[in-house]
Protein backbone atom coordinates (compact mmCIF):
# COMPACT_ATOMS: atom_id res chain seq x y z
CA UNK A 1 0.00 0.00 0.00
CA UNK A 2 1.22 3.48 -0.88
CA UNK A 3 0.28 6.70 0.87
CA UNK A 4 -2.22 7.29 -1.93
CA UNK A 5 -4.06 4.03 -1.24
CA UNK A 6 -6.55 2.89 1.38
CA UNK A 7 -6.49 -0.77 2.34
CA UNK A 8 -9.93 -2.09 3.29
CA UNK A 9 -10.45 -5.42 5.06
CA UNK A 10 -13.81 -7.10 4.57
CA UNK A 11 -14.46 -9.95 7.03
CA UNK A 12 -16.88 -12.55 5.68
CA UNK A 13 -20.04 -13.54 7.59
CA UNK A 14 -19.08 -13.98 11.26
CA UNK A 15 -20.85 -17.06 12.63
CA UNK A 16 -21.65 -17.17 16.36
CA UNK A 17 -19.14 -17.28 19.20
CA UNK A 18 -16.57 -19.28 17.18
CA UNK A 19 -16.50 -16.58 14.51
CA UNK A 20 -16.09 -13.85 17.11
CA UNK A 21 -13.25 -15.72 18.80
CA UNK A 22 -11.16 -16.15 15.67
CA UNK A 23 -11.88 -12.57 14.59
CA UNK A 24 -10.68 -11.27 17.96
CA UNK A 25 -7.59 -13.46 17.69
CA UNK A 26 -6.54 -12.63 14.12
CA UNK A 27 -7.79 -9.10 13.43
CA UNK A 28 -4.92 -7.19 15.09
CA UNK A 29 -2.33 -9.12 13.09
CA UNK A 30 -4.24 -8.69 9.84
CA UNK A 31 -4.51 -4.95 10.39
CA UNK A 32 -0.77 -4.71 10.97
CA UNK A 33 0.21 -6.98 8.06
CA UNK A 34 -1.96 -5.27 5.47
CA UNK A 35 -1.84 -1.74 6.94
CA UNK A 36 -5.64 -1.72 7.11
CA UNK A 37 -7.24 1.70 7.22
CA UNK A 38 -10.87 0.59 7.28
CA UNK A 39 -12.60 -2.66 8.32
CA UNK A 40 -16.07 -3.96 7.42
CA UNK A 41 -17.62 -7.22 8.64
CA UNK A 42 -20.88 -8.94 7.84
CA UNK A 43 -22.43 -9.63 11.25
CA UNK A 44 -25.89 -11.01 10.50
CA UNK A 45 -25.00 -14.44 11.93
CA UNK A 46 -23.30 -13.27 15.10
CA UNK A 47 -26.00 -14.35 17.56
CA UNK A 48 -25.72 -18.15 17.63
CA UNK A 49 -25.73 -18.22 13.85
CA UNK A 50 -28.78 -16.05 13.14
CA UNK A 51 -29.24 -12.38 13.93
CA UNK A 52 -27.24 -9.76 15.80
CA UNK A 53 -27.50 -8.14 19.24
CA UNK A 54 -26.42 -4.74 20.51
CA UNK A 55 -23.94 -6.42 22.86
CA UNK A 56 -22.29 -8.26 19.98
CA UNK A 57 -22.23 -5.15 17.81
CA UNK A 58 -20.39 -3.27 20.56
CA UNK A 59 -17.87 -6.12 20.84
CA UNK A 60 -17.28 -6.04 17.08
CA UNK A 61 -16.61 -2.30 17.22
CA UNK A 62 -14.30 -2.72 20.22
CA UNK A 63 -12.14 -5.31 18.44
CA UNK A 64 -11.61 -2.97 15.49
CA UNK A 65 -14.50 -3.34 13.04
CA UNK A 66 -15.69 0.02 11.67
CA UNK A 67 -18.96 -0.93 9.93
CA UNK A 68 -21.24 -3.98 10.28
CA UNK A 69 -23.19 -5.09 7.24
CA UNK A 70 -25.86 -7.80 7.20
CA UNK A 71 -28.53 -9.59 5.19
CA UNK A 72 -31.81 -11.44 5.56
CA UNK A 73 -30.89 -12.80 9.02
CA UNK A 74 -30.61 -9.32 10.54
CA UNK A 75 -34.37 -9.42 11.25
CA UNK A 76 -34.18 -12.58 13.42
CA UNK A 77 -33.29 -10.75 16.66
CA UNK A 78 -35.31 -7.65 17.50
CA UNK A 79 -32.68 -6.65 20.07
CA UNK A 80 -30.77 -4.91 17.28
CA UNK A 81 -33.71 -2.94 15.86
CA UNK A 82 -33.17 0.22 17.93
CA UNK A 83 -29.51 0.26 16.94
CA UNK A 84 -30.41 -0.15 13.28
CA UNK A 85 -32.44 3.02 13.64
CA UNK A 86 -29.80 5.05 15.49
CA UNK A 87 -26.30 3.76 14.72
CA UNK A 88 -25.04 4.55 11.21
CA UNK A 89 -22.35 1.90 11.56
CA UNK A 90 -24.88 -0.98 11.59
CA UNK A 91 -26.52 -1.64 8.23
CA UNK A 92 -29.32 -3.78 6.88
CA UNK A 93 -29.87 -4.34 3.13
CA UNK A 94 -30.94 -1.00 1.72
CA UNK A 95 -33.42 -2.39 -0.80
CA UNK A 96 -35.94 -3.65 1.76
CA UNK A 97 -39.23 -1.77 1.27
CA UNK A 98 -39.83 1.59 2.91
CA UNK A 99 -41.16 1.29 6.44
CA UNK A 100 -38.51 -1.12 7.68
CA UNK A 101 -36.23 0.10 10.46
CA UNK A 102 -32.70 1.19 9.66
CA UNK A 103 -30.71 1.97 6.53
CA UNK A 104 -28.32 0.17 4.26
CA UNK A 105 -25.98 2.99 3.40
CA UNK A 106 -23.51 5.09 5.37
CA UNK A 107 -20.53 7.38 4.97
CA UNK A 108 -17.72 7.17 7.52
CA UNK A 109 -15.09 9.89 7.78
CA UNK A 110 -11.64 8.64 8.74
CA UNK A 111 -9.16 10.48 10.95
CA UNK A 112 -7.37 11.96 7.92
CA UNK A 113 -10.65 13.34 6.58
CA UNK A 114 -11.08 10.66 3.91
CA UNK A 115 -14.68 9.54 3.48
CA UNK A 116 -15.69 5.93 2.84
CA UNK A 117 -19.15 4.95 1.65
CA UNK A 118 -20.60 1.54 2.46
CA UNK A 119 -23.73 0.19 0.73
CA UNK A 120 -25.51 -3.02 1.77
CA UNK A 121 -27.83 -4.66 -0.79
CA UNK A 122 -29.69 -7.98 -0.95
CA UNK A 123 -30.43 -10.14 -3.97
CA UNK A 124 -33.86 -11.41 -5.01
CA UNK A 125 -33.13 -14.68 -6.82
CA UNK A 126 -34.18 -17.56 -4.51
CA UNK A 127 -34.72 -14.94 -1.77
CA UNK A 128 -37.40 -12.47 -0.67
CA UNK A 129 -38.95 -10.48 -3.50
CA UNK A 130 -37.87 -7.09 -2.18
CA UNK A 131 -37.04 -3.90 -4.11
CA UNK A 132 -34.65 -4.15 -7.05
CA UNK A 133 -31.02 -4.11 -5.84
CA UNK A 134 -29.84 -2.85 -9.24
CA UNK A 135 -32.09 0.21 -9.37
CA UNK A 136 -31.86 0.98 -5.65
CA UNK A 137 -28.11 0.41 -5.70
CA UNK A 138 -27.49 2.65 -8.70
CA UNK A 139 -29.49 5.50 -7.15
CA UNK A 140 -27.66 5.25 -3.82
CA UNK A 141 -24.29 5.09 -5.56
CA UNK A 142 -25.18 8.26 -7.45
CA UNK A 143 -25.87 10.00 -4.14
CA UNK A 144 -22.74 8.62 -2.46
CA UNK A 145 -20.48 9.78 -5.29
CA UNK A 146 -21.47 13.36 -4.54
CA UNK A 147 -19.45 12.99 -1.32
CA UNK A 148 -16.90 10.25 -1.99
CA UNK A 149 -15.59 8.02 -4.76
CA UNK A 150 -14.61 5.29 -2.30
CA UNK A 151 -17.65 3.02 -2.08
CA UNK A 152 -17.77 -0.59 -0.87
CA UNK A 153 -20.84 -2.72 -1.66
CA UNK A 154 -21.80 -5.83 0.32
CA UNK A 155 -24.17 -7.71 -1.97
CA UNK A 156 -25.91 -10.38 0.12
CA UNK A 157 -27.33 -12.79 -2.44
CA UNK A 158 -27.92 -16.46 -3.19
CA UNK A 159 -27.35 -16.66 -6.94
CA UNK A 160 -23.85 -16.30 -8.36
CA UNK A 161 -25.23 -14.91 -11.62
CA UNK A 162 -27.07 -12.12 -9.82
CA UNK A 163 -23.91 -11.15 -7.95
CA UNK A 164 -21.77 -11.19 -11.08
CA UNK A 165 -24.34 -9.10 -12.94
CA UNK A 166 -24.34 -6.45 -10.22
CA UNK A 167 -20.55 -6.36 -10.29
CA UNK A 168 -20.58 -5.57 -14.01
CA UNK A 169 -23.48 -3.13 -13.57
CA UNK A 170 -21.57 -1.09 -10.98
CA UNK A 171 -18.10 -1.45 -12.54
CA UNK A 172 -16.38 1.92 -12.48
CA UNK A 173 -19.02 3.41 -10.21
CA UNK A 174 -17.91 1.78 -6.93
CA UNK A 175 -14.60 0.61 -5.49
CA UNK A 176 -15.69 -2.95 -4.70
CA UNK A 177 -18.64 -5.32 -4.95
CA UNK A 178 -18.22 -8.12 -2.39
CA UNK A 179 -20.64 -11.02 -2.37
CA UNK A 180 -21.87 -12.57 0.88
CA UNK A 181 -24.55 -15.03 2.10
CA UNK A 182 -23.53 -18.47 0.76
CA UNK A 183 -20.65 -18.87 3.27
CA UNK A 184 -18.48 -20.59 0.64
CA UNK A 185 -15.48 -18.53 -0.54
CA UNK A 186 -15.13 -18.30 -4.31
CA UNK A 187 -11.86 -18.10 -6.26
CA UNK A 188 -12.93 -15.43 -8.77
CA UNK A 189 -11.55 -12.29 -7.15
CA UNK A 190 -10.46 -9.74 -9.75
CA UNK A 191 -10.39 -6.10 -10.76
CA UNK A 192 -13.03 -5.43 -13.40
CA UNK A 193 -12.07 -3.30 -16.45
CA UNK A 194 -13.31 0.02 -15.05
CA UNK A 195 -11.61 -0.41 -11.67
CA UNK A 196 -14.10 -2.19 -9.41
CA UNK A 197 -12.81 -5.04 -7.22
CA UNK A 198 -15.12 -8.04 -7.32
CA UNK A 199 -15.62 -11.44 -5.68
CA UNK A 200 -18.76 -13.60 -5.86
CA UNK A 201 -18.58 -14.67 -2.21
CA UNK A 202 -16.10 -13.76 0.51
CA UNK A 203 -16.96 -16.91 2.48
CA UNK A 204 -17.51 -17.33 6.22
CA UNK A 205 -15.67 -16.61 9.44
CA UNK A 206 -16.22 -19.43 11.88
CA UNK A 207 -16.29 -23.25 12.02
CA UNK A 208 -15.46 -24.96 8.70
CA UNK A 209 -16.09 -28.49 10.03
CA UNK A 210 -19.77 -27.74 9.56
CA UNK A 211 -22.47 -27.18 6.97
CA UNK A 212 -22.00 -23.47 6.26
CA UNK A 213 -21.59 -22.90 10.00
CA UNK A 214 -24.30 -25.22 11.29
CA UNK A 215 -23.42 -28.38 13.23
CA UNK A 216 -23.16 -30.99 10.51
CA UNK A 217 -25.27 -33.61 12.29
CA UNK A 218 -28.13 -31.11 12.60
CA UNK A 219 -27.88 -30.16 8.95
CA UNK A 220 -27.87 -33.80 7.90
CA UNK A 221 -30.94 -34.41 10.11
CA UNK A 222 -32.75 -31.52 8.48
CA UNK A 223 -32.04 -32.80 4.97
CA UNK A 224 -32.94 -36.40 5.85
CA UNK A 225 -36.21 -35.65 7.64
CA UNK A 226 -37.24 -32.34 6.03
CA UNK A 227 -38.28 -30.90 9.39
CA UNK A 228 -36.97 -27.80 11.18
CA UNK A 229 -34.07 -28.04 13.63
CA UNK A 230 -32.77 -25.44 16.03
CA UNK A 231 -29.71 -23.71 14.61
CA UNK A 232 -26.53 -24.38 16.57
CA UNK A 233 -23.12 -23.24 15.28
CA UNK A 234 -20.42 -25.89 14.96
CA UNK A 235 -17.07 -25.50 16.69
CA UNK A 236 -14.39 -27.29 14.66
CA UNK A 237 -11.68 -25.93 12.34
CA UNK A 238 -12.07 -22.18 12.84
CA UNK A 239 -11.15 -19.95 9.92
CA UNK A 240 -11.33 -16.25 9.14
CA UNK A 241 -12.30 -15.51 5.55
CA UNK A 242 -12.62 -12.27 3.65
CA UNK A 243 -10.78 -9.99 1.26
CA UNK A 244 -8.36 -7.09 1.39
CA UNK A 245 -8.95 -4.40 -1.23
CA UNK A 246 -6.46 -1.64 -2.04
CA UNK A 247 -8.19 1.52 -3.29
CA UNK A 248 -6.74 4.65 -4.84
CA UNK A 249 -7.81 7.52 -2.59
CA UNK A 250 -8.30 10.03 -5.40
CA UNK A 251 -10.04 7.98 -8.08
CA UNK A 252 -11.80 5.46 -5.82
CA UNK A 253 -10.70 2.70 -8.17
CA UNK A 254 -9.40 -0.58 -6.78
CA UNK A 255 -5.82 -1.53 -7.54
CA UNK A 256 -5.73 -4.95 -5.88
CA UNK A 257 -7.97 -7.55 -4.25
CA UNK A 258 -6.61 -10.46 -2.20
CA UNK A 259 -8.51 -13.30 -0.58
CA UNK A 260 -7.98 -14.04 3.13
CA UNK A 261 -8.53 -17.55 4.49
CA UNK A 262 -6.70 -18.13 7.77
CA UNK A 263 -6.88 -20.69 10.60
Amino acid sequence: MTKNELNVLFIADIVGRPGLEITTKLLPGLKEKYKIGFCIANGENGCEGKGLTLKLARIYFNVGIDVITSGNHIWYNRNIYDSLATDARILRPHNYPDGNVGKGVTIIQLEDGLKVGVLNLQGRTFMFSIDCPFRVGAEEVRKLRQETKIIIVDFHAEASAEKIALGWYLDGKVSAVIGTHTHVPTADERILPEGTAYITDAGMTGPFDSVIGLKKELAIQRFLHQTPVRYKPAEGNMRLCGVVVAIDKESGKATKIERVNLP
